[in-house]
């Protein structure tokens, strides 16, 4: 693998469950310590690190809602709960001697930084990896909205969206064993032909800037470097130059 970076600055977005590993809930320590290793590794050649994490593996505002309680209650619980998550990827990071700064959408001094955008750019540029916590502030957001936010406001080259699968597919390939895995995309097609990879309103904030997405599996170890160095992993979403998608044929 070449260890020559084609991006000088990303936000990785990791989901809450990339965190809990096979446990149903809650953090595992050793799948965080391998992707604060993987994280470490990708700053170490040179290129800044942002982290959008979630809290599916804590607390889920729209199932909560979905049971009755306040939507926006559910919501702000879950931004909370994306601060713990930081602080714990924080921790393992800091134990790889990385220096880290956890900045939060919603004001807690004593755990993070609020979250100001020209101060986390500087940050980066002093070369600490900096994640990003409690969403957007906003109730009725999602993370990957936040992630595309957070995104555009430091001026990253593209987004990595670590998953469980693949890429992209025609259909769910844990469902579907004849689903097919896109190796590109444009950002038009991933909204008409629903494929939820992330929520309407993240894909087109990337659509208007022309921020290009990753899509890939975090599982497979060594895949955010490969990502980050121009490797072909996974699916990207584009802008729309092209008239049709790419399939891979087998995939």
């Amino acid at each position: 693998m070449s260890e020559t970076p084609v991006y000088k600055r990303i936000l990785l977005k990791l989901s809450g469950e990339a965190l809990m590993g096979d446990r149903g809930y809650g953090i595992d320590p050793v799948i965080i310590t391998r992707i604060a290793q993987e994280i470490n590794h990708v700053h170490s050649l040179g290129v800044e690190v942002a982290v959008v994490v979630g809290a599916g593996n804590i607390f889920r505002g729209l199932a909560a809602s979905a049971d009755g309680m306040d939507r926006a209650s559910a919501d702000y619980m879950g931004m909370l709960a994306t601060v713990l998550n930081a602080i714990a990827l924080q921790d393992a990071l800091e134990h790889l001697e990385a220096f880290t700064r956890v900045m939060s959408a919603i004001e807690m001094h004593e755990v993070a930084e609020p979250f100001i955008r020209r101060r986390a750019i500087r940050h980066l540029e002093k070369g600490r990896i900096v994640i990003f916590a409690a969403g957007t502030g906003n109730p009725f957001f999602t993370t990957d909205s936040a992630a595309a936010l957070r995104a555009l406001e430091i001026k990253a080259d593209a987004i990595l969206k670590a998953t469980k699968v693949e890429g992209i597919y025609t259909a769910d390939p844990t469902k579907d064993k004849t689903a097919t895995m896109f190796e590109s995309l444009t950002y038009l097609e991933v909204i008409q032909r629903d494929l939820r990879v992330m929520d309407t309103s993240a894909i087109s904030l990337c659509r208007e800037q022309g921020l290009p997405i990753h899509v890939f599996n975090l599982n497979t170890p060594g895949n955010i470097a490969r990502v980050v160095c121009g490797e072909r992993v996974g699916t990207v979403v584009r802008p729309d130059t092209r008239a049709e998608s790419t399939v891979l044929s087998g995939a």
